[in-house]
């Protein structure tokens, strides 16, 4: 290890800094900042980024990365290695575009929340033309930089080194199977007794109370982090400082509460980064696929089996006050509730056999709006095309439609694919974790989540980025990542109805 080395981490140390300031203001502008404040905040956001921008790319920099040797400590490699592939990402865009880029999707965002309340697509077509506009223009000038199309491109953002050659063959096969495994699904769960729904309302403050508890029993550290909310859920915050958001339906306590266990899964993995890493490139988490496989395996693959069922049915009559006995809040019936399948309209409300469906749709039109092969004013009409292909459906409005998510307004293009990777990754880590430690799901019939997180902090949390993607899940399953884990999965609980699912 050499003094350049040194030097880079006390820059990438600053960046750090930098970048847990950008993440509360983030936060907040999601959260609680009054509406006119809007404007100013899009312009110290962009301003902030220009100065993010200005420090990874300042010609002391290559110059440092080029004379910087990390010894043989696997880490500092790994380190060093992240900063080169973040400093090219950086450097193949102008200051004057990054800062363009942030203020547009700020304003964007801004117009979507009315847009998507009103289901007014023309309403937010200036703002988010603009939006992708300047998302091609970064897209080409990344491609050009690192040799990817540009598609590609916004990809590595999000998941460094996975490629549409790596998701099409994967997603191609869900395209051809799911409308017949969602008819099989069906098919079983309508030969069952109904499941019994549970009548609200449902409080606001008590379903809030909940969503606390059930964090804190999933492990999640109450004095680094909280629970507010917000128009679409997510994580955010800061270093130590992690921050998750649901929304409320006082008719249906369920979606807010796996709103919640979702956020959390997100929130451990923040928070099992290694503390020696954390203010450098790889202590961050290891990409977008992995993150959402950390949400996707609490929320589904656990919090919906037979066993979590079995734990939370007495601790949900307990949060609403309901009279022991009552029709409806037995252990069976709530996990029937869980694991009813539906199509619908919502992607963060879809079960997880639909939920695929969602995903692909929305691959398909964002790789057609970034080639410029879909015009931006037909994206409605094609959005519901294709999810009436795939589920069925009739899309009412638009608020249901192409505008239910945050993500193309905040310029968030080659993130979607990253949720069905996540989901395919969660099965797989599920299966190689019971195999590995056979009590975990014995333990989660007791609301004990401590054997499965210590298995996640050693071969995911606390990995970091100190290898990719691919190897993480190679190392931890012993095997390359695949769908058969999902799919066994979901033909266990949705059509072999087993009671270990």
């Amino acid at each position: 290890m050499n003094k350049a080395y040194l030097s880079l981490e006390r820059h990438f140390a600053r960046l750090s800094s930098l970048n847990d300031a950008i993440g509360i203001l983030c936060w907040d502008k999601e959260v609680i900042m009054p509406s006119g404040a809007a404007e100013r905040r899009a312009e110290n956001l962009a301003m902030l980024e220009g100065m993010r921008h200005e420090i990874l790319t300042a010609p002391a920099v290559a110059e440092l990365l080029e004379q910087a040797e990390p010894g043989d400590d696997i880490w500092r490699r790994a380190n060093l290695e992240e900063m080169r592939r973040l400093h090219a990402h950086a450097t193949a865009l102008p200051g004057e575009l990054v800062e363009a880029s942030t203020q547009a999707t700020a304003r964007c965002e801004m117009v979507w929340r009315t847009a998507r309340e009103n289901g007014d697509f023309a309403a937010i077509l200036p703002t988010l033309s603009e939006v992708l506009r300047l998302t091609r223009e970064v897209a080409v000038a990344t491609g050009e930089k690192l040799g990817l199309s540009p598609y590609d491109a916004l990809l590595d953002t999000f998941d460094p080194g996975t490629r549409q050659t790596d998701i099409d063959p994967v997603f191609t096969q869900l395209a051809a199977g799911l409308p017949e495994l969602i008819g099989t699904v069906l098919e079983k769960q309508n030969s069952l007794p109904a499941a019994t729904p549970l009548p609200g309302p449902f409080s606001v403050p008590q379903q809030e109370a909940l969503g606390r508890q059930l964090m804190q029993q999933l492990g999640f550290d109450v004095t680094r982090g909280r629970l507010d909310v917000s128009t679409h859920p997510f994580c955010g915050g800061a270093t130590h400082d992690v921050r998750l958001t649901t929304r409320y339906d006082e008719n249906d306590f369920i979606p807010a509460m796996m709103g919640v266990l979702h956020e959390t899964g997100h929130a451990l993995y923040d928070m099992g980064l290694p503390e020696t890493w954390l203010s450098q490139p790889v202590g961050q988490a290891g990409g977008m696929t992995l993150h959402e496989s950390q949400s996707l395996l609490m929320e589904m693959q656990v919090c919906r089996s037979n066993a979590f069922a079995g734990w939370l049915a007495p601790k949900l009559q307990a949060a609403f006050d309901v009279p022991a006995g009552t029709a409806g809040w037995d252990a069976q019936n709530i996990h029937r509730l869980l694991t009813h399948v539906q199509p619908g309209f919502i992607r963060v409300d879809a079960d997880e056999v639909t939920y695929p469906a969602h995903i692909l749709v929305r691959y398909e039109l964002e790789k057609a709006l970034i080639s410029g092969d879909l015009p931006l004013a037909d994206l409605p009409a094609a959005f519901n095309e294709r999810i009436h292909a795939l589920l069925g459906l009739h899309v009412p409005d638009d608020g249901r439609g192409c505008l239910q998510d945050i993500h193309w307004p905040e310029g968030l293009f080659g993130y979607f694919p990253c949720y069905t990777l996540g989901a395919l990754t969660a099965a797989q880590l599920r299966e190689a974790a019971c195999k590995q430690v056979p009590q975990i799901m014995p333990a989660i019939a007791n609301g004990d989540f401590t054997p499965l997180l210590g298995w996640l902090r050693e071969n995911v949390h606390g990995r970091a980025r100190s290898a990719s993607m691919p190897q993480i899940v190679q190392d931890a399953t012993g095997r390359k990542l695949d769908a058969s884990a999902y799919l066994a999965h979901i033909h266990r609980r949705y059509v072999e109805r087993a009671e270990d699912a």
